[in-house]
């Protein structure tokens, strides 16, 4: 089986093909065949209601993610979900009280499934696809799978320091993750800032000489941080009125990989609107045992070893 962030499976042509009749959906209910389909709406009971396209589904409360039953996951799970992609396993084909025919489906079953047959088998350094669900000031919820929650905690998201993980990303956003263990909710412990470079080839991006746009993201007393990538900052000495966030233009005077460090002279500062841009990955493989984030000639040595 092969299991991927809720929305991905939505338009294939296997899924829309299991729902285009009675007879394919109850198919799919014999193989157990996680689908699919458009949550219309929560009801009063916290029932989730989906279209199947051919005939009208329900996930009961109970069945609509792992934990709800006993209380470890909140109702606001099953709410959020309308008008969005639901995964789900057709547990039985029954009759409603007007004689129409419904398919009684499970979102648990489904989030169990991929517990068992992917969640499971992943090993720290393993590099997956993830899909943001929400951000909080701690780090990033991400579906693994099926709705499945894990997290990319907020000091993982790259080797430069943000105030909060919506700096880079947005919900809905699909991002690449490296697997670094669990939690102690085992929940899967993501990390992020393994696959966006080393300080050498960040540095390698840039040349002493030029000018070049970077975002505020400390002030301090004796200098001003800018970001020119997600792993690579700079310092620039100290300037009365930079403010955190801003963007900024900055010289750069030196680049010392003995030292990991990056000189700049702030030119200018200035508001620009919040944007995302996609991360850039310098790593595209499956696995990673190792990560050495610093130059073989610096004194400091910063390395992941998962």
């Amino acid at each position: 089986m092969v299991f991927l962030p809720e929305g991905s499976l939505w338009n294939i042509p296997s899924n829309l093909s299991y729902m285009s009749s009675v007879s394919s959906v109850r198919d799919a209910m014999h193989a157990q065949t996680v689908l699919e389909a458009r949550a219309l709406k929560c009801d009063s009971d916290h029932n989730l209601h989906v279209d199947l396209g051919c005939m009208r589904g329900i996930i009961p409360r109970e069945e609509g993610a792992l934990g709800i039953a006993d209380g470890s996951v909140r109702d606001i799970a099953l709410i959020s979900r309308v008008g969005k992609a639901v995964c789900f396993v057709v547990q039985d084909l029954v009759f409603d009280n007007n004689g129409q025919l419904v398919a009684m489906l499970s979102r648990r079953r489904a989030q169990e499934l991929c517990n068992q047959h992917y969640v499971s088998t992943l090993q720290p350094g393993d590099v997956v696809t993830v899909r943001v669900t929400h951000c909080e000031p701690f780090g990033a919820f991400c579906d693994i799978g099926a709705g499945v929650a894990s997290l990319l905690p907020i000091d993982a998201v790259s080797v430069s320091r943000i105030p909060h993980p919506g700096v880079r990303f947005y919900a809905g956003q699909e991002i690449r993750c490296v697997v670094k263990g669990t939690d102690s909710f085992g929940r899967i412990l993501l990390t992020h800032k393994e696959l966006l470079g080393t300080w050498e080839e960040n540095a390698a991006l840039f040349t002493a000489g030029e000018t070049v746009s970077g975002t505020v993201r400390s002030v301090e007393p004796y200098g001003i941080f800018v970001e020119l990538t997600p792993n690579l900052a700079g310092l620039a000495e100290y300037t009365p009125d930079v403010k955190v966030g801003q963007r900024a233009a900055v010289y750069i005077k030196s680049i010392l990989p003995d030292k990991m460090k990056v000189k700049l002279i702030l030119v200018d500062s200035f508001d620009e609107k919040a944007h995302h841009n996609p991360p850039r990955y310098f790593f595209e493989g499956e696995h990673m045992d190792s990560f050495l984030y610093s130059p073989a000639c610096a004194a400091k040595r910063v390395e992941t070893i998962f």
